[in-house]
């Protein structure tokens, strides 16, 4: 029994060892989001950290935001994201615990009755514990990983989010710049009507007809402004801005489309090495696996405990020894936790398969959206608008050789600015397109994204 109880003791001090990581583990999970983003993320655990967070937030504040900056602003300030991220020091708070042995429990029993005083004490150790120590800590180890990757995983998210939402904003902006010069040629075509019609010159049915157009113009344009600040308040929420920070400035106009569309090799199998969701699969899989070793073992012995006891009666000398309590598997023969487990662990694989069928199906079907996105792009940019261009360039020249009315010029100019819109809209789906084939191969499902809040 003494050797029994400086085991115990011995494993006390060995349990007593295991501590807090310095950076609870956040390190890993700044690679893997840098890797796949190209952009910093910290977890402000202190307020030293909170206050250099907001100043790096206010200096890429201070210039009109690019795609680039507003990620590493997201990165650095967007709450939702700094509230995953404490699922970490949970989780590193079980691994810590899972290498400590449980608190002995203290027993003491008092009875008094017939002029005798009879009183029991015992403090008992849970043995078994001390014996699953290393595969409970390997669980726990497992399930610290899989927190880490799920960080990773939201701040990837986070950041695919993010350019999305900057782009569509920026889109949204330009358009009604353009929505507006539309607004403005129906006004002055309108006008011009009426003043036509009241010389003279102008039949009514052609005054109506400019003034229909002028009304679409109108509620166009309203419409398009209400679009702008709806994907403004997107990014602004993503961004976690408030206050003074609302009046943060976007550049006029989107990157202008790249000159070749990217190419990307082995696309399947990128997403099968890096893509995170496939990877965190992977090692859930792999954690369950190893529950499962864990389980077998104590699968007919739930509860042990053993400790020191003594009794004492009045009038009689103290008695020592120990005691141990056993739950005897009467019922329970552990048949329905080894089921269970099985059936967890097969649920995980087949999850597994289905994530990584999914994720090549995703890069496939990304990769389609991207092209067809590029190439409708670059053909508005090389057929369309040059076009438009040239047909309002001879539209001039006849106007000024008064072979066209000036409702003919301007009705060419509004088509001109429609061409425009529409290589603006082209523009927005290229660049939501590209970020999605690139969450695709490195990051997880595009699909994922679509659904976030």
């Amino acid at each position: 029994m003494n050797q029994t109880l400086l085991a115990i003791a011995a494993a006390s001090v060995l349990a007593g060892c295991a501590s807090f990581s310095e950076d609870g583990g956040f390190g890993n999970v700044a690679t893997l989001t840098k890797e796949r983003t190209g952009q910093t993320t910290a977890w402000q655990r202190s307020p030293a950290e909170a206050d250099a967070a907001q100043t790096r937030v206010s200096e890429l504040l201070k210039q009109a935001l690019t795609a680039e900056s507003a990620v590493e602003l997201a990165l650095l300030n967007n709450r939702g994201l700094q509230a995953s991220y404490s699922e970490l020091g949970i989780a590193e708070s079980d691994l810590v615990r899972a290498g400590r042995l449980s608190n002995p429990s203290f027993r003491f029993g008092h009875l008094r009755g017939g002029g005798m005083v009879e009183i029991d004490r015992s403090v008992l150790f849970n043995v078994l514990s001390l014996l699953t120590i290393p595969a409970a800590r390997q669980v726990e180890q497992g399930r610290f990983e899989q927190a880490q990757w799920h960080a990773a995983l939201d701040a990837v998210g986070v950041a695919a989010d993010t350019r999305k939402a900057f782009f569509t904003a920026v889109a949204a902006q330009e358009l009604v710049t353009y929505y507006r010069q539309v607004k403005e040629a129906a006004d002055a075509s309108s006008e011009l009507a009426g003043r036509m019609v009241q010389a003279g010159n102008f039949n009514a049915l052609a005054q109506l007809r400019e003034q229909a157009f002028q009304a679409d113009a109108t509620s166009q344009l309203a419409r398009a402004q209400h679009q702008s600040v709806v994907e403004r308040e997107r990014l602004t929420r993503l961004l976690s801005l408030s206050g003074n920070q609302l009046a943060f400035a976007l550049p006029d106009r989107l990157p202008d489309l790249p000159k070749l569309p990217t190419e990307p090799k082995d696309a399947e199998q990128t997403a099968m090495d890096k893509r995170l969701d496939v990877l965190l699969a992977r090692r859930t899989t792999e954690a369950t696996a190893k529950s499962l070793g864990l389980t077998s073992p104590t699968r007919f012995v739930n509860v042990l405990n053993v400790g020191y006891a003594n009794k004492s009666q009045s009038g009689d000398t103290r008695r020592s020894g120990y005691e141990v309590e056993l739950e005897l598997p009467l019922f329970d023969f552990g048949s329905t936790r080894a089921a269970r487990a099985q059936a967890i662990y097969m649920q995980s694989v087949n999850r597994t398969a289905e994530i990584a069928i999914n994720a090549r199906s995703e890069v496939r079907e990304s990769y389609s959206a991207y092209r067809t996105a590029y190439d409708l792009a670059k053909h508005y940019r090389d057929e369309v608008v040059p076009l438009r261009k040239r047909i309002s360039q001879e539209n001039l020249l006849r106007y000024n050789g008064m072979l066209i009315s000036v409702f003919e010029l301007l009705a060419d100019s509004r088509d001109q600015v429609m061409s425009v819109t529409g290589y603006v809209e082209a523009l927005r789906e290229h660049w939501i397109a590209e970020t999605d084939l690139q969450t695709a191969l490195t990051g997880r499902s595009p699909n994922a994204l679509k659904d976030r809040p």
